[in-house]
């Protein structure tokens, strides 16, 4: 498949994840008005869409709490800067098992396993324009632990977002996440064309390199939109590789701390830089309204 570089480019800023990284950078906001300001300010750099994971204010760790969703979604709505709004769905689906001669029952530390509706209830309650969906499962990084998305939970969860009207970022981070995502528009739970995500380099799904990246990009059907990102040290030059490749490019905290060595980043300047990239190669960085054209969104209030 030929190169054909992506001339209109948008941003997402990946502002908070769940891993455990909130001790190691003073940057990676926990409370609900922290998580919102770093959005808003990655917007003012030019970030047309944030993608929000929410942590427990005093400890750091993820949380599942709507509460904190609502608070999220209220201040990024307030704010005077326009962005798309992406929250994750990606909670509750964590298992992990005893060791290896004993795998059952499984370890209640870290092991969290809930229904579809649950996993969906903050997007239900906030409405945001796009919400994520990983679409697979997955041995992920430790030794034993899984994340959890079969195709039954997919299924029914895919359907919910789909008639919530929120449009679901499918979350590929191998290419069988990516054969089973065209299944589901193909069955009809997702709407065509959809939204997908490249998640390249996160143990143990695809890695980075680029033959196993254009592996991807060519699995990804003519008329669906893709964004791509990688972890670390390869975050910008991913944002490169995105454009070239024809797609959209993701940074921000949840996939790198670091904005040179022995330089810990916020997340405007980490898009202020992937801006400047993308805007050295020809391109141009669209905003949110042209996001929302460009892929069917409409910007709704929360419930309530």
């Amino acid at each position: 498949m030929p190169l054909t570089m992506n001339r209109e480019v948008f941003i997402t800023c990946a502002v908070t994840g769940s891993g455990g990284t909130q001790d190691r950078s003073p940057h990676v906001p926990r409370s609900p008005e922290e998580i919102a300001n770093s959005a808003i300010a990655a917007a003012k750099a030019g970030a047309a869409v944030v993608h929000c994971h929410v942590r427990d204010p005093e400890t750091g760790v993820p949380s599942r709490k709507i509460e904190y969703y609502r608070e999220v979604t209220d201040r990024i709505r307030d704010a005077d800067v326009d962005v798309v709004l992406n929250l994750t769905a990606g909670m509750g689906g964590d298992m992990i098992f005893g060791d290896v001669e004993a795998p059952l029952p499984l370890k209640e530390d870290g092991t969290d396993m809930i229904g579809a509706s649950e996993r969906v209830g903050h997007v239900a309650e906030c409405l945001p324009e796009i919400c994520t969906l990983d679409c697979g499962t997955m041995n992920f990084a430790e030794a034993d632990y899984v994340m959890t998305n079969t195709p039954g939970m997919l299924t029914a969860m895919g359907r919910m977002m789909t008639e919530l009207g929120v449009k679901p970022e499918i979350e590929a981070f191998d290419t069988g996440h990516l054969w089973y995502a065209k299944q589901l528009v193909k069955d009809g739970v997702l709407d065509a064309p959809a939204l997908v995500q490249l998640c390249m380099g996160v143990p143990w799904g695809a890695p980075d390199d680029l033959n196993t990246f254009m592996a991807m990009v060519n699995n990804v059907p003519e008329d669906w939109t893709f964004s791509a990102f990688s972890l670390g040290r390869k975050q910008m030059a991913y944002v490169a590789a995105a454009v070239l490749a024809g797609g959209n490019v993701r940074v921000g905290l949840e996939d790198n701390l670091w904005l040179g060595k022995g330089e810990l980043a916020q997340n405007w300047q980490l898009v202020e830089r992937a801006g400047t990239i993308i805007e050295n190669m020809g391109a141009r960085v669209i905003g949110p309204a042209e996001v929302r054209e460009k892929l069917g969104l409409t910007k709704r209030a929360p419930k309530g």
